[in-house]
């Protein structure tokens, strides 16, 4: 009877810990969110040096908070490194897997990495350079990924021969850097992706369905 009431007491507290356990979870991950949102603005706009205290004020919470998601300045700068290229593979395996001519789907790629161009620290946007192995994976699948989508163009004759996944990162990149008193960068950055796009498409004209038939899944 004894031993029932016990286990009874531990399951009744275990179930009581764990709406707790997910709460601070759920805290903790709203936390992480909200500090890399306001490093992404401080670093863009301050440098890579900007206090720390800065990015906790910005983000609502306190310096402690920040630093025990991210020890150290490096950490912080890695997982905004990271959380950058993350979103650049998202674009990249959604140009992959439609179904669209790869011109298209190359502009496609390049307006959405326009769209989210203040939600990037990346290298080439003078953020800093780091050799992480999550990162460079990411980077790694993000070319592995372009390369696909220029692959198919060059298989129907829509895309020219010598162009590389490295060509429409750089362009992706630069594109994603707004320059000085440029005016409507929105505007100007889409009418260059579309000149960069119309310098991809091969001198010989497209083979009528030529595409790969996919095979079965």
């Amino acid at each position: 009877m004894l031993r029932a009431t016990i286990t009874s007491g531990m399951s009744e507290a275990t179930t009581e810990a764990q709406p707790i356990a997910q709460q601070l979870r759920s805290d903790a991950a709203a936390n992480r969110d909200r500090i890399l949102a306001a490093a992404t603005i401080a670093v863009r706009r301050d440098g890579e040096k900007v206090p720390m205290a800065t990015i906790a004020e910005q983000a609502g919470v306190g310096i402690g908070t920040v630093y025990r998601h991210y020890p150290t300045r490096r950490a912080l700068l890695a997982a905004l490194t990271l959380r950058s290229f993350h979103l650049v593979l998202e674009h990249a395996r959604a140009a992959a897997l439609n179904d669209e001519p790869a011109p298209t789907a190359i502009t496609r790629f390049l307006e959405q990495t326009i769209a989210a161009r203040d939600e990037f620290v990346l290298p080439l946007h003078g953020g800093p350079v780091i050799q992480d192995e999550p990162i460079i994976a990411v980077r790694t699948e993000i070319r592995r990924l372009l390369e696909q989508v220029l692959a198919r163009g060059r298989h129907d004759r829509t895309i020219r021969p010598d162009v590389t996944a490295g060509d429409v990162i750089l362009t992706g990149a630069m594109l994603a850097q707004p320059l000085p008193h440029a005016g409507d960068w929105d505007q100007l950055a889409r009418r260059q992706a579309a000149i960069f796009v119309a310098g991809l498409v091969a001198a010989e004209p497209a083979l009528p369905d030529s595409r790969p038939t996919p095979g079965p899944s």
